[in-house]
This record gives structure tokens, sequence and C-alpha cells, in this order.
């Protein structure tokens, strides 16, 4: 295996939002569909952390639930 290699994954849809409801606060997270993933591939990331990296996929107002 070559080590100067790499692969960078990157954010293309997001597919799904919800808020978690715990006993002391409130956790949003999206499902997101990654390059070279197909959807079952997609995974659950914490919203605030995605909107961050990828702030041109998120709507300017945010979503509440």
């Amino acid at each position: 295996v070559d080590e100067s290699l790499s692969y960078e994954k990157v954010l293309v849809e997001i597919l799904h939002q919800q808020v978690k409801r715990l006993r002391n606060k409130e956790v949003a997270s999206v499902k997101v569909l990654w390059t070279n993933h197909l959807v079952e591939g997609a995974t659950w990331e914490v919203e605030t952390d995605m909107n961050s990296q990828y702030p041109h996929l998120f709507p300017s107002t945010p979503i509440k639930a």
C-alpha cells in the first residue's frame, strides 16, 4: 500500500434531519450521503459539525423540531 495516497470523504447531500431529545438537552443530527457511497452507506452526523464544514448545504435559517 502506498502511504502517500489519501481518501477524502466529501458530503454530497443531506438526506434527513432530526432532533433527539435527551433528558437535559437536544441533539440535532443529519443523515449525510458521502461521495463514492450508496444511500445505504449514509451516516448520521452532528448537525453543527456538518454545518461548519459544509455551510452551502444548509438553509440560512435553522430547522426547529
